[in-house]
């Protein structure tokens, strides 16, 4: 039953991951990744095909985990965020939200700066001992 669970939930967030190539609003990356985890759990086939896959390759290793992202990518991420926490703020009228929304939303701009500018550590190299 609760492979079962977690095959159907990787299935809907494979495909609310791939929509959100192509609709701004969500977030592709978070999608996949929940995609990841739910068939890790579930199944090994159906695991493996997606890491394998050119959308995991394309938005997770190479965005996340090796810090690729063109400045294209960081626009569209930004952008993103942007509209996801300025949605709320539109729709509810609330000055203490759409303060903590907005020190969140610059939160993650300097976090996300930080963490795709930081430079992958290379192993120091052993002196010699001549």
């Amino acid at each position: 039953m609760k492979k079962i669970l977690y095959i159907s939930l990787g299935s809907l967030t494979f495909v609310l991951g791939t929509l959100g190539i192509f609709l701004p609003i969500l977030p592709t990356t978070i999608f996949y990744i929940l995609t990841a985890f739910f068939w890790m759990r579930s199944s090994d086939y159906l695991y493996t095909k997606f890491i394998e896959s050119t959308y995991y390759q394309r938005y997770i290793q190479a965005s996340i985990i090796e810090k690729k992202i063109t400045p294209f990518g960081r626009v569209k991420l930004f952008s993103t965020l942007f509209i996801v926490f300025a949605i709320p703020c539109i729709i509810i009228r609330n000055p203490f939200m759409t303060t903590t929304l907005a020190i969140v939303y610059l939160v993650h701009l300097v976090a996300l700066n930080l963490y795709f500018n930081k430079k992958k550590k290379t192993p120091l190299k052993e002196p010699n001992g001549s």
